[in-house]
């Protein structure tokens, strides 16, 4: 048990029961409660050192010790998957960001290159209104006009 929670896991084992009855040489559900055909439940024969291994274990895991180099890769693999999944939902965002801008800024350009066409492009004579002619007031007026009562 102590070789376990140490981390000296034999080839192909893991931190867990299985390998410790493996390891003690004895049947994986002596570690379980029984149960008998009237229902009633009795300890198995080496339940409390199965408890005893359990309890140490997750002392252990609370602790931050992962005596199961497989279990501390599987946790470091979830945590980069983790730090992935955000860095590409950022980068979709960051990418539909881009998209929305290109496409106002394609219409812009759009409307200006019309605008500018629209302004280049002669207008027809009928639609050119004529020059309005002007006159020119006499400078030397004598006559006032008297404002309204």
């Amino acid at each position: 048990m102590d070789r376990l929670l140490r981390g000296e896991l034999p080839a192909g084992g893991r931190c867990d029961l299985k390998t410790l009855a493996t390891e003690a040489g004895v049947t994986r559900t002596g570690f379980y409660p029984k149960q008998d055909r009237d229902g009633t439940v009795r300890e198995g024969p080496y339940q409390h050192l199965g408890d005893e291994f359990t309890r140490r274990l997750k002392a252990l895991q609370e602790a931050g010790t992962v005596p199961d180099p497989r279990d501390a890769q599987i946790q470091r693999l979830k945590d980069q998957n983790a730090k992935l999944k955000t860095r590409i939902a950022a980068r979709d965002k960051a990418v539909e960001d881009l998209t929305a801008f290109k496409q106002l800024a394609l219409s812009r350009i759009a409307a200006q290159h019309d605008e500018i066409m629209h302004l280049r492009t002669p207008q027809p004579a009928s639609e050119i209104p004529p020059p309005t002619r002007l006159t020119s007031v006499p400078r030397d007026r004598t006559t006032v006009i008297a404002p309204h009562k």
